[in-house]
């Protein structure tokens, strides 16, 4: 279950992605997670997914 929280979200999904996953897809599909929710709900707190860094900037 992903945080509610976009500042939560955040952070959970920057430390999953830098310590087990190579890319968004594979988080997603692993955490049976909406990527369009997650990359809605971090838009909203002006974060965006950058594939080169593999994070939320």
């Amino acid at each position: 279950m992903l945080p509610k929280d976009p500042v939560m979200l955040l952070s959970f999904v920057n430390l999953k992605l830098r310590d087990f996953y190579s890319d968004l897809d594979r988080l997603c599909e692993d955490l049976d997670a909406d990527r369009s929710e997650i990359v809605e709900k971090l838009a909203g707190i002006s974060y965006h997914y950058d594939e080169e860094k593999n994070q939320f900037v």
